[in-house]
């Protein structure tokens, strides 16, 4: 288990002072799934809350949503200069290298520390308390964090579960040394593993496990695997119990949450994940309707579409969680910062 603050009382703060989001113009609705997989648009809308998702053309790849977002931040920021660039991803350009640093390259960063975070769907909140440790140890000034995915790259377009859930999309922000009581300081972390149910969430080849083995790796084992019904027992459960660990960490009740802001897996873990934290609907931001499940972009494209909406305001307090492969799981506190550019609007 790991509960943490982020850092000590009198080292520095990462404060959001930029942010921005990106998702690939070609849009793939229900009505145009449905024909694929021999479904209809009702089925699919009920069952995920998902009308439409975004997807990469032929030959994007995960770097190119990641630099637009990333490109946004910076300029939301004022900045066009950080320390270290983290991309959280579960869909890197390549097995190897890592693709932060060819990110960071595009973006004029060249010298910049870069890295990835491979936390599947909880990569930006563990992205988040990587760069508030950078941060708080005096490494970084000012860090500038992308959450990326292209999930249609790995999710085999005839699965008739799993093609309905998943888009492609980038969402980023730029955090500066700050102070902890400021507005737009990240607050406590949750941070959680389970590797035992690996196998819950999964891409079963590509890696060294299915490279040492003899043979050619079959069509499923290719493609993006999850056990949908024991992963929403899991993820309902763990969100809520992290993000009760956060909110308690930090003194906070739940009615002193303005927003929650979850991993946007569906429409009906999200809602469920409020309910149990007796949180009321209305303030669950949801994003999941116009893109999709979109892994590590995930909650940092629903907070920039929230605030291009203009509905969190400066101090309102933010709860965000997550739940990803791994098993993986996450939460951490933010408070609205009071000047923070309005972000242009991802989806119409």
């Amino acid at each position: 288990m790991s509960t943490i603050a982020a850092g000590s009382p009198a080292s520095p703060a990462a404060v959001l002072c930029g942010l921005a989001g990106y998702v690939p113009p070609r849009v793939v609705t229900n009505e145009h799934l449905a024909r694929r997989l021999d479904t209809d648009e009702a089925w699919i809308r009920t069952r995920t809350g998902i009308r439409r998702r975004h997807v990469v053309e032929t030959g994007q790849a995960t770097s190119d949503l990641a630099v637009e977002a990333g490109r946004r931040a910076l300029a939301s920021a004022g900045t066009d200069t950080v320390d270290a660039v983290v991309v959280a991803t579960a869909t890197p350009d390549h097995t190897c290298p890592a693709t932060a640093p060819a990110v960071a390259a595009r973006l004029g960063l060249t010298g910049a520390a870069a890295f990835d975070v491979g936390a599947v769907c909880t990569g930006f909140v563990y992205g988040l308390a990587s760069a508030a440790g950078l941060i708080a140890a005096g490494v970084s000034e000012r860090v500038l964090l992308i959450g990326a995915d292209t999930y249609s790259t790995i999710v085999d377009p005839l699965d008739r579960a799993n093609a309905i859930i998943f888009g492609d999309g980038a969402g980023a922000v730029v955090l500066r040394a700050g102070h902890r009581a400021e507005p737009g300081a990240v607050g406590h972390f949750d941070l959680h593993s389970d590797g035992a149910h690996e196998d819950l969430i999964m891409v079963a080849a590509g890696g060294s496990r299915q490279r040492s083995r003899p043979g050619e790796p079959s069509r499923e084992e290719r493609h993006f695997r999850m056990r949908g019904k024991e992963v929403y027992r899991h993820a309902v459960t763990r969100m809520a119990e992290s993000a009760r660990a956060a909110l308690d960490r930090a003194g906070w009740k739940i009615d002193d949450v303005d927003h929650f802001v979850p991993h946007q897996a569906n429409l009906r873990i999200l809602h469920s994940v409020a309910d149990d934290l007796g949180l009321p609907r209305e303030r669950c931001v949801t994003h999941v309707e116009s893109v999709g499940n979109t892994g590590a972009a995930s909650i940092p494209l629903a907070l920039s579409d929230t605030a291009a909406r203009g509905i969190v305001r400066p101090g309102d307090r933010l709860l965000l969680t997550a739940f990803g492969g791994g098993l993986t799981w996450g939460s951490c506190l933010l408070t609205w910062p009071s000047s923070l550019p309005r972000p242009e609007r991802t989806t119409p």
